[in-house]
């Protein structure tokens, strides 16, 4: 059940007002310090929340009164409410599965379970867990379920992250999953970002909020304590403090295949891509031997699996690696890693998992997936490949502790998930579920082209067009691109996309550029800090060849992106506006001369660099949509969304951005849900709504 109802609720710190955010500011630029829409920022302040409900009534009259916003919405909601879709399984360690779901009688969600025998089948009997419905109602709380952590080997208490409103902040509170209720006198830590591990019945090592000085810069924990069962909080033994520079410390446990405590791993995040790792003894922590940029993936057979990063000791930059668990523990200055996979120039590591004896590796090539199970023995490490289908996205879904069995989602653009059953020991594959066609995609065909970036570097990106589209630059289409944070954008199934767009003559495109992770770490730090630029041209390049094919036209040509790619749509729209005609700008970035200090944007320095460095400052300003926006532009009329809750992603960058284009005299929507977190969408009717929204707007920039 961890690894599919598990969520790592990073953090929570209260949203600083205006003032205390004023006060930070000292040596910033003078266009910083003269900045009329600062109180903007001020996140539920009555000046501010005023402004967001005259932009909403006036936006979603706009959006609402088209004669197509209800027939979209009515798909929309038929779409995502849809009760024939895959039940997302969990193998807990008695072969039980569970699941948490969502539907129009269950806005909120069931934690529910079944056996293995009983989900194979098309109507499973689920047992009801926990309704996240029923507890908001009975405490008069606007509950969002954010995931669960098992205490293994039994899997009976666990502790439920539930969020105000989805934020990323979530009180965390002890739960009996047999007899279905909350544990009386257990564990209940108070809303804060930061992580908890479980180490034995009674023992807890807890990242929170402890108070004054023990949260960083970036808005998350940098102490963590030993908790024992009936302490409260500030009776916690403190076993690590890292700095208020930090990203975050937290921790994790090593368990075997039978439940039984390996090791606890203490992580000091230095950066958002840096960290420092140590175990826990009872002598106190020991320093590991792994690079600073590294990630540990899986225990199996007693060997400790982890990606790199960088080159590091002879290896290169995103390999796969392993050290001996045990001679770690004994001597970590003599621990010698072994390589188990080097990937191509093509390739990416997209996914690790393990079962019992076995590690799961989903690996990539050219952005299409595929699946190998490794075994490990006295000669090494060995690999089978699992005979899934080719051409698609193969996701590793939750993998059994006890058995070798592993579930497997595959899709692609035009071919909704099906869900696959795998022996990771014989190879043997069993279908299990599919979900139903959303749209009629028989018209549609998938095409793989690649653009020519500023330094010449080729960028691959998919286009989901209709066959019979002339290559006149009359189709209306939609590019999407998110480029950073090692993020892949993999070819997936969208039922709202395919109703909404496809199904009605649309084309989607979708663009690999650097910054992601598509073919590995160093696709990644090709586009970091200084190199951002490359990033954002890679995706120009894109749009442009578009163009240049006659795929579409800048009349007909939209862009779409969401967090990172919101920032990524207001520096294509702010430098290249000649070739765009709408953009749909989710919950941005947008600026970049402060957000290092509103909330968890301290963390993002080493993506971006820091603004308070003169050298660092220039090349982000280079780019930066905020302070780009200037008068007698044609930008596009922009569709900017985001939400009162999100805790992660200053609502003020969207705000701001707003404010000053109508400043400057643009036409601009603006649509800000007062809850959802960073998702903008607590629950499926937020989603419906914003997706129909998007989609109206879209029809009307691009369809008309």
């Amino acid at each position: 059940m961890r690894r599919i109802l598990c969520a790592l609720a990073l953090a929570v710190s209260t949203p600083m007002t205006v003032q205390a955010q004023t006060a930070q500011t000292a040596g910033q630029t003078t266009a910083q310090a003269d900045d009329p829409y600062l109180w903007l920022e001020d996140i539920e302040g009555t000046k501010s929340l005023a402004w967001v409900k005259e932009h909403n009534d006036r936006s979603l009259g706009v959006l609402q009164a088209d004669p197509r916003y209800a027939e979209l919405h009515d798909k929309a909601l038929a779409v995502v409410n849809a009760t024939d879709r895959i039940p997302t399984p969990g193998f807990n360690r008695d072969g039980t599965v569970d699941n948490f779901w969502q539907d129009k009688t269950n806005v909120r969600g069931l934690w529910r379970r079944t056996t293995l025998a009983s989900y194979r089948t098309p109507a499973p009997q689920w047992e009801t867990v926990l309704d996240f419905d029923a507890l908001a109602k009975a405490e008069n709380a606007n509950w969002v379920y954010k995931g669960s952590t098992c205490l293994s080997p039994q899997e009976r208490y666990c502790l439920v992250s539930l969020s105000n409103g989805g934020k990323d902040a979530v009180t965390i509170r002890e739960f009996d999953s047999v007899e279905k209720r909350f544990v009386d006198g257990g564990f209940v830590l108070p809303e804060s970002k930061g992580g908890v591990t479980w180490i034995d019945r009674d023992t807890l090592l807890v990242a929170r909020d402890f108070g004054p000085g023990t949260m960083t810069k970036s808005g998350y924990p940098f102490v963590l304590k030993r908790l024992k069962r009936g302490q409260s909080l500030d009776q916690a033994q403190e076993i690590f403090r890292g700095t208020a520079d930090d990203v975050s410390v937290n921790s994790y446990t090593l368990r075997d295949a039978d439940g039984a405590l390996q090791a606890t791993i203490v992580v000091r995040g230095k950066t958002f891509w840096e960290a420092e790792s140590f175990l826990l003894t009872d002598k106190g922590l020991v320093k590991l031997p792994l690079p600073d940029k590294s990630s540990v993936r899986a225990l199996v057979d007693g060997q400790l699996v982890f990606t790199t990063e960088q080159d590091w000791n002879g290896f290169k930059v995103g390999d796969l690696l392993a050290y001996d668990l045990a001679a770690l523990k004994a001597d970590p200055a003599k621990a010698k890693a072994e390589l188990i996979l080097r990937p191509g120039a093509r390739e990416a590591i997209e996914g690790v998992s393990q079962t019992r004896n076995k590690l799961i590796v989903a690996l990539y090539e050219n952005v299409k997936g595929g699946a190998y199970a490794y075994g490990h023995g006295a000669k090494g490490w060995t690999r089978t490949k699992l005979d899934l289908p080719a051409n698609s996205t193969v996701s590793i879904g939750s993998a059994a502790e006890t058995s070798d069995q592993v579930f497997f989602t595959v899709s692609n653009y035009l071919s909704p998930q099906t869900l696959w059953l795998a022996d990771a020991a014989t190879g043997k594959l069993d279908k299990l579920k599919a979900v139903p066609d959303r749209f009629d995609g028989t018209g549609h065909v998938v095409e793989q082209f690649e653009a020519t970036s500023a330094d010449g570097t080729k960028i691959p990106y998919f286009v989901v067009h209709p066959k019979d589209a002339k290559l006149d630059g009359s189709n209306p289409t939609v590019l999407y691109g998110y480029g950073g944070y090692q993020s892949s954008l993999l070819p997936s199934y969208s039922g709202t996309l395919g109703k909404l767009w496809l199904e009605r003559g649309g084309t989607y495109v979708v663009a690999n550029t650097r910054g992601g992770g598509e073919f590995g770490p160093a696709w990644h730090e090709a586009a970091l800090q200084q190199n951002r630029h490359k990033a954002h041209e890679d995706f120009i390049a894109v749009a442009e060849d578009l163009i240049a094919r006659k795929i579409t036209s800048p009349r007909r040509l939209g862009i779409m992106g969401g967090s990172q790619g919101g920032l990524f749509m207001g520096v294509a729209m702010t430098k290249h506006p000649e070739l765009f005609n709408a953009a749909v700008i989710q919950v941005p970035l947008f600026d970049m001369m402060r957000f290092h200090k509103l909330l968890a944007g301290a963390s993002w320095m080493a993506e971006y660099g820091n603004p308070d460095i003169p050298e660092q400052r220039a090349w982000i300003l280079e780019y930066s949509p905020y302070q780009a926006l200037k008068a007698g532009q044609k930008y596009p009329e922009p569709f900017i969304e985001t939400s009162t809750k999100d805790d992660r992603v200053h609502p003020g960058h969207a705000r701001k951005a707003v404010a000053k284009l109508e400043a400057l005299g643009y036409p601009v929507l603006y649509y800000e849900n007062t809850d959802g977190g960073h998702a903008a969408g607590a629950n499926l009717l937020e989603t419906a709504r914003r997706v129909a929204l998007e989609y109206t707007y879209l029809t009307r920039k691009l369809m008309d």
